[in-house]
């Protein structure tokens, strides 16, 4: 079996070199670029199974990255910043980026991260076509073998968390499901935010979905208790 592909992009050199030298005694096939233009080259050459994405590049900085490569890749990516700043972790998140982590961070946590998020990506995975389904309401279509989108027989690009949120709410329309729980449930046990992070993803999914995303009628707001899916 192949080694998991990571794509580590960091412009410092210690912590680049630190990073590969980690994940590749972890058993996995790192490649790394030092600046945003290189990062985009590698990644869509490669398409790498996660990268890890510093946010102060030279070049392109992480977010111009990620603004980029989303609607092309569907890759899990986790940011990393030097900045303990809501406003870094939520542009981060609404650009597209899955998970982030705050420097100084320890490569023992990194590595978990890593490992969680692939997990999850590939239990989410069909394991043949039997278990592809689609899920439609209206002119909204959910497919959950292939991991797509697409209203009025359009296609919407959505982040792989995005899509893990939709899809989780629409398995059970009706049902509301505090933040806690969705933060349990989608991003896992191991994650370290906050609630806040649900809400981006609601507001983003209500950008994408919703004809009026200020008055959603598939993504409710259950008001002191969390969201739930109507169709």
């Amino acid at each position: 079996m192949n080694p998991r592909k990571i794509l580590v992009v960091e412009d410092e050199n210690t912590l680049r070199d630190m990073l590969k030298y980690n994940l590749e005694s972890a058993g996995y096939a790192v490649s790394v670029a030092a600046d945003g233009r290189a990062a985009l080259e590698i990644a869509k050459a490669q398409a790498p199974d996660i990268i890890i994405l510093d946010i102060m590049l030279p070049e392109l900085d992480g977010f111009e990255v990620c603004r980029i490569l989303r609607p092309e890749m569907n890759v899990p990516i986790l940011m990393l910043t030097a900045k303990d700043e809501e406003i870094d972790k939520v542009l981060g998140l609404e650009l597209g980026a899955d998970d982030y982590m705050t420097k100084p961070f320890s490569m023992r946590e990194l590595k978990a991260r890593v490992k969680a998020m692939l997990r999850r990506a590939d239990m989410l995975q069909p394991k043949d076509e039997a278990d592809a389904d689609v899920i439609a309401v209206d002119d909204l279509m959910i497919d959950l073998g292939r991991r797509r989108v697409s209203l009025s027989d359009v296609s919407i690009n959505v982040t792989p968390r995005e899509f893990d949120l939709l899809a989780y709410l629409a398995r059970s329309k009706g049902r509301v499901f505090s933040r806690d729980h969705l933060l349990e449930r989608v991003w896992g046990y191991d994650w370290a935010g906050d609630t806040r992070t649900v809400d981006v993803h609601i507001r983003w999914l209500r950008e994408k979905i919703e004809i009026e995303p200020s008055k959603p009628v598939r993504l409710i707001t259950v008001r002191g208790i969390g969201y739930k899916f109507e169709g």
